[in-house]
């Protein structure tokens, strides 16, 4: 699918829809099968956006990371820790230098870069008029699980969502990501409506909508063939309207249930991600 969103992070100015991916010239990569030991690591993890290109290289740490190296973890010169910059890259170092401003990472090893996994399940929800931490809980959840972007999805009934909170969505994602030791950051992208994401449900091969008392999503799953990426669409307190919905099964949804009880909103997204990151990772097991 082509890149079509463009992620909220101010730093990032491509405009992308799945993980992209880049190498360093001088640095080795991993294949998709050593995701898993290449990102749990015995060391802090933190996130720089540049990393050494080399071994012997230097990088500046700054703000948040160089507070929580230094305030939260009370790390100082001659500390081993690692960098990563959320496409794939990791570099183990030691942190060489610190001043009131920063500190300066040395690496010990040329940086490694590893393969995103093929699993590209992309969250288009409606949480916007959640209160109470809902809303974060849903994009930690979502970046802990695995999934590839998350998309605030803007309807008749939830119409928007403030920009100072899109903002702390994206530390939460961060700091999921840190925590959970992910090495390819979830895309938080731009809220959107339903016009917009109609052609990206007309161009995947799978998208799942999840709607009350429709086919059961594990009974779906057993006629969607082999597929591994998708759209997952979840809908407002209140759910969608009439006319969404028909909509966005017009453009190619799969309606899906997920059970007798009536779910919130966040819990819908995460039993619904879970779910087919479950199936997904099965499906690649068994093709292997």
């Amino acid at each position: 699918m082509q890149s079509l969103l463009a992620p909220i992070r101010p730093r990032f100015t491509s405009l992308r829809f799945l993980t992209t991916f880049r190498a360093f010239s001088s640095s080795s990569s991993s294949s998709s099968s050593d995701y898993s030991n290449q990102s749990r690591g015995g060391l802090p993890r933190f996130f720089s956006e540049r990393l050494p290109s080399s071994k012997g290289g230097l990088v500046r740490v700054q703000d948040d990371e160089f507070w929580h190296m230094t305030k939260v973890l009370r790390l100082r010169a001659n500390d081993r820790v690692e960098l990563f910059n959320g496409k794939g890259g990791l570099v183990e170092g030691v942190i060489q230098t610190v001043d009131r401003s920063g500190l300066d990472f040395m690496a010990l090893e040329d940086p490694k870069v590893v393969l995103p996994q093929s699993t590209q399940w992309h969250v288009f929800a409606a949480f916007g008029t959640l209160k109470g931490g809902r809303a974060d809980w849903l994009v930690e959840k979502c970046t802990e699980l695995g999934a590839g972007s998350v998309t605030t999805l803007l309807t008749e009934r939830s119409p928007s969502i403030s920009g100072n909170r899109l903002d702390r969505l994206q530390r939460v994602n961060m700091a999921a990501a840190k925590q959970c030791q992910r090495l390819h950051e979830m895309v938080l992208n731009p809220p959107m409506k339903i016009d917009g994401i109609l052609p990206l449900v007309a161009q995947s091969k799978l998208s799942f909508l999840a709607v009350a008392e429709a086919t059961p999503l594990v009974t779906a799953l057993t006629s969607s063939g082999r597929e591994t990426s998708g759209l997952i669409v979840v809908g407002p307190e209140g759910d969608f309207t009439e006319k969404e919905v028909n909509e966005l099964i017009k453009a190619g949804c799969i309606s899906v249930g997920l059970g007798p009880h009536r779910l919130r909103v966040e819990t819908a997204t995460v039993a619904l991600l879970a779910t087919l990151m479950l199936w997904s990772d099965s499906q690649e097991t068994c093709a292997s």
